[in-house]
């Protein structure tokens, strides 16, 4: 059965690993649903999440695969019981209705983080499911322009 499964990969932060993962995925004709990279703690590693849908059997080939290349260094599994998962998004809307859009703002806990005569944008982070229920209520406000993150997430504990 195909589901959605959030890797989570420790890289050598080298030029051309991004790359080589993507490179990877490509070759075996795997999708990327969403990508999310950045430097940890320590400089010389990076982190990357990715979100596939796979069977159990593909989940295992890709993992085996990803394992082989050089520059991996751990590969983890994270679920929605043993990890924080969030996203962050930026919404661009008309500034017709101040307060209609800062009303939602506030029932979702987002932020205005910029204003003008004609548009308002706000920033939220948190669950998917969340993000996916702000953007259909600011969707009444003419969305002008959306950046939807990738997922990203930490093992809990």
């Amino acid at each position: 059965m195909t589901r959605m499964h959030v890797l989570s990969i420790l890289v050598e932060n080298h030029a051309g690993v991004l790359s080589r993962v993507a490179g990877l995925f490509s070759r075996r004709m795997y999708n990327i649903d969403s990508l999310s990279v950045g430097v940890t703690e320590n400089p010389d590693v990076s982190r990357m999440t990715i979100v596939t849908m796979a069977d159990e059997d593909t989940l295992v080939q890709i993992k085996n695969q990803l394992a082989k290349l050089v520059n991996v260094i751990e590969i983890t599994e994270l679920s929605k019981d043993s990890a924080v998962l969030r996203e962050h998004v930026l919404v661009k809307v008309s500034a017709k209705d101040r307060v209609g859009v800062m009303q939602i703002c506030d029932i979702f806990r987002a932020n205005v983080v910029d204003i003008s005569r004609e548009y308002m944008t706000a920033e939220l982070t948190g669950a998917p499911s969340k993000i996916s229920a702000f953007i259909a209520m600011m969707e009444q406000y003419e969305v002008k322009d959306l950046v939807r993150t990738g997922l990203t997430g930490l093992a809990r504990g």
